[in-house]
C-alpha cells in the first residue's frame, strides 16, 4: 500500500507540466518559502503576505539586515566554529596519531610492535594486540583526553552537521543558508580524507558563508587558497620540477656522502666537533646511519599535482564543455604550484607536542623556516611557498600568464571569472537549483547575462533569476524533488518541531543519503530528482517521517496535538492544511485514505559512525573517515497520539511534500 504514495513521486520526475494559467499569490508566497528558504514553518505564509513578497526577497538578498538570535543561541555551543584551525588540531587530536607521537613516531612505534608481535605469537597464536594491551591503550587515551581537556576527533562531524541543520531549521536568513548548501556542494571538499574535516569549521565559516551572496570571484580565491580544498584536492603538495629543495641542503650532501660512503676527512672533522665525538663513535653513527637508509621506504618524488587546475575549470568554473584542453589544464596546474599549506596534519602533533613540552615547538618552527613558512603563519593555514612555483610563462585559454609567483594563480582566477563560459555554467547551476531540472535556454541565457555584467555579483544574479518569468511559471510550481537534506529540515520545519541536531538526528540523515560533506566525489552532492527518485530512496523518506514524527529521534521533539480532530479524518485534513496547505491531488488523498488505516512501516534507525581507537570522556558519535564502526543510532520509543502522528508521517510522505 505504501508504494501508492511513492509512486507518483517517481512518476512525476519525467512530468512536471502543469495545466494551471497562473500561480495564486498564496502559491507564489509558499514557492519562494520552498525555493528561497527550505519550506514553511507554521504561520510563515501570513508573515510573508503581512511583509510582502517582493520585500521578503530583498531581505532575504540582504542578511545582514535580518536579525538571527534564535539561530546563533541554537549553534553558540558549536565551540569548533568560535576556534582557529590551530585551536582545533590541537582540541581535537586523532587518537591513534596522538599516541604514536607520544610513543615516538612511526618509526619507533613499528619497531615496537614488531617486537611485541614476536613476543605475543606464542601466546596468542597470532599477531597484534591482546585484549589487555587494548584495554591499557584505551585507558590510557582516556587519561591523557581528561587529563588536558581534548576532545576526541570523532566530535568533529557532529558538530559540523549540526551547525548545518541547526541554521536550516532555525535561521531567519533562509536564503543565505540554502546558499551556504549550494556552494558547499559546488565547492565540495569530503570530510573523510585525511586531514580535511579539521579544516572544515574554518571553510565554512571563512569562506563559503561570508561570500555565499557576495561575489564569485571571492568566493573562488577563497576555495583555492583554503587548506580545506588544498588538501582534498592535494594542491597543497605541488611543486615545480625545477624547485630547490628545502633549506637544508648540508643534511642532504651529509646523507648522500654517507650512502654512498665517500665522507671527505674534511667532513668527519666538522662532524666530531661539532657532535663532540672520537672517531669511533662517529663509525658507529655511520654504520647505524647507512642501515636506517638502506631500511627506509623510497620517497615518491612530488612534482605538479593536476587534480585542482582540473576541476577549478571543469567544476568550478566553465564546465566540462568550457572550451578548455588537457594543455590548459597543465598550464593551470603550474601556475598554483607553490599554493600550500603549514603543517598541514597539524592533528598529528599539536597535541603531543602540549604533553611533551615546547621543544618539539621549537623543531617544527626550525624545519618550517627553513621550508621557507612565514613565521605569522600558524598551523593549519594557507602560505605560499615561492621556492615550490613554476617559474615562467603559461598560457591559458590563449591568454599569457606571467605575472610572477602567487600572482600567476591570481590572473589564472581572473581570466576564468570573466570567461563567457563560467557566467554559463554557473547560471544553469543557479537555474536548476532555484527553477527546474531542466530550466530553458533561454532563462541560462539572461541569468548569465546578469552574472557577467554584474562582474559575478551573486545577489544580482540571484535578483535576475527570481524575477525571470520562468521562476513563477505555473509549471515549476512543485516541479523539483527536494534533496534528502531539504526533506529532513523542511520536515521539522513544517511540523513547528524542536531539535538539537543530535548524533541521532544525523545518523537519520545519513540513512536518507545526505550528509553535509559526506560525498567523496568533488562533484557534490546532485539537485536533480533523477538522482534522488528510486522507491529504497522514498522509503526511507517515510521511515524518516515517521520517526520524526512519532518522537523517537534523540533530541527532536514535535508537539502534535494541534492537528488532532474528532476523528481520523478530520486529523488527516488538519494535517493536509497545516503541511500542504490544502494542495493534494485526489489520487494522494484516496491512498491516505486507505493507508491511515493501515499500520505505519517499523522505523529502523540510521548507522553513526565512530573512532574505532577508542572510547574516552566527551565522546560523541560522529561521521568519521571511512575508518570507524559503524554502529546504529538510538531511537526512542515512540511517543503521542499514535493515530495523529501516523497522519502526519503519511501527509510528510506524500508526492506533493517530497516536491518544493
Amino acid at each position: 500500500m505504501l508504494y501508492a504514495l511513492i509512486l507518483p513521486v517517481a512518476s512525476f520526475a519525467a512530468d512536471g507540466k502543469s495545466d494551471k494559467k497562473q500561480l495564486t499569490e498564496d502559491q507564489k508566497v509558499l514557492h519562494v518559502l520552498n525555493r528561497l528558504g527550505f519550506g514553511a514553518r507554521p504561520g510563515d505564509v501570513e508573515k510573508v503576505k503581512a511583509i510582502g513578497l517582493q520585500k521578503y526577497i530583498d531581505q532575504q538578498l540582504n542578511p545582514s539586515s535580518i536579525n538571527d538570535p534564535v539561530a546563533e543561541s541554537k549553534v553558540k555551543n558549536l565551540e569548533i566554529f568560535n576556534m582557529s584551525t590551530a585551536e582545533v588540531f590541537a582540541k581535537y587530536p586523532n587518537p591513534g596519531a596522538l599516541l604514536r607521537q607520544l610513543e615516538g613516531g612511526k618509526a619507533a612505534q613499528a619497531a615496537k610492535a614488531q617486537a611485541d608481535n614476536a613476543a605475543n605469537a606464542d601466546e596468542t597464536g597470532k599477531k597484534g594486540m591482546t585484549e589487555d594491551e587494548r584495554q591499557e591503550r584505551q585507558q590510557k587515551l582516556r587519561e591523557l583526553y581528561r587529563e588536558y581537556n581534548l576532545r576526541p576527533a570523532g566530535q568533529l562531524m557532529p558538530q559540523i552537521a549540526a551547525n548545518r541543520v541547526l541554521r536550516a531549521v532555525y535561521s531567519e536568513r533562509q536564503l543565505q543558508e540554502v546558499m551556504v548548501d549550494f556552494w558547499q556542494n559546488h565547492f565540495n571538499v569530503f570530510a573523510g580524507k585525511g586531514a580535511v574535516r579539521w579544516y572544515i569549521p574554518s571553510y565554512e565559516r571563512d569562506v563559503l558563508r561570508k561570500n555565499a551572496l557576495g561575489n564569485f570571484k571571492d568566493l573562488l580565491i577563497g576555495t583555492a587558497e583554503h587548506p580545506a580544498m588544498l588538501f582534498f584536492l592535494d594542491n597543497f603538495q605541488s611543486v615545480s620540477p625545477n624547485a630547490q629543495p628545502a633549506g637544508n641542503r648540508g643534511n642532504g650532501r651529509l646523507q648522500q656522502a654517507i650512502r654512498t660512503g665517500n665522507i671527505t676527512p674534511q667532513m668527519r672533522e666538522r662532524i666530531k666537533m661539532r657532535q663532540g665525538i672520537t672517531d669511533a663513535e662517529l663509525d658507529q653513527r655511520i654504520k647505524r646511519a647507512q642501515a636506517n637508509l638502506q631500511q627506509a621506504p623510497k620517497r615518491t618524488e612530488r612534482g605538479i599535482n593536476e587534480n585542482y587546475a582540473r576541476e577549478l575549470m571543469e567544476l568550478h568554473t566553465l564546465g566540462v564543455d568550457g572550451g578548455y584542453t588537457q594543455k590548459d589544464i597543465v598550464e593551470v596546474a603550474k601556475c598554483f604550484t607553490g599554493w600550500t599549506i603549514a603543517d598541514p596534519r597539524g592533528y598529528r602533533r599539536i597535541a603531543a607536542n602540549i604533553i611533551k613540552g615546547q621543544d618539539e615547538d621549537r623543531r617544527l618552527e626550525r624545519l618550517q623556516r627553513q621550508a621557507g613558512v612565514p613565521d605569522d603563519i600558524d598551523s593549519g593555514e594557507f602560505y605560499f611557498n615561492d621556492r615550490w612555483h613554476e617559474r615562467g610563462a603559461k598560457t591559458v585559454l590563449g591568454q599569457k600568464v606571467d605575472e610572477g609567483g602567487m600572482k600567476d594563480g591570481l590572473k589564472v582566477i581572473d581570466i576564468l571569472v570573466n570567461h563567457p563560459s563560467t557566467a554559463k555554467f554557473i547560471a544553469r547551476k543557479l537555474a536548476v537549483k532555484f527553477v527546474s531540472d531542466n530550466p530553458s535556454e533561454a532563462l541560462v541565457g539572461r541569468v548569465a547575462d546578469a552574472f557577467h555584467k554584474s562582474s559575478g555579483d551573486i545577489k544580482t544574479t540571484l535578483r535576475a533569476l527570481f524575477s525571470d518569468p520562468d521562476f513563477f511559471a505555473p509549471e515549476n510550481y512543485r516541479a523539483k524533488i527536494k534533496t534528502p537534506f531539504e526533506l529532513a529540515v523542511s520536515s521539522v520545519r513544517a511540523i513547528g518541531g524542536d531539535t538539537n541536531a543530535s548524533p541521532a538526528f544525523v545518523a537519520m540523515l545519513n540513512k536518507l543519503g545526505e550528509v553535509p560533506y559526506g560525498y567523496q566525489a568533488p562533484t557534490g552532492y546532485p539537485d536533480k530528482a533523477e538522482d534522488w527518485v528510486n522507491t529504497g530512496a522514498l522509503l526511507e523518506r517515510l521511515n524518516f517521517a515517521v520517526a520524526v514524527a512519532s518522537n523517537r529521534i534523540p533530541g527532536t521533539r514535535v508537539d502534535l496535538k494541534g492537528f488532532e480532530g474528532k476523528d481520523k479524518a478530520q486529523t488527516l485534513d488538519r494535517a493536509v492544511a497545516t503541511i500542504l496547505d490544502g494542495e493534494i491531488s485526489s489520487g494522494t488523498r484516496q491512498s491516505l485514505t486507505k493507508q491511515i488505516e493501515q499500520p505505519l512501516p517499523e522505523v529502523k534507525p540510521g548507522a553513526d559512525e565512530v573512532d574505532n581507537e577508542m572510547e574516552v570522556p566527551n565522546m560523541r558519535g560522529g561521521q568519521g573517515q571511512g575508518k570507524g564502526m559503524n554502529r546504529q543510532a538510538r531511537l526512542l520509543e515512540p511517543s503521542g497520539n499514535p493515530e495523529v502522528f501516523k497522519a502526519v508521517s503519511l501527509v510528510l510522505g506524500t508526492p506533493e511534500f517530497q516536491r518544493q
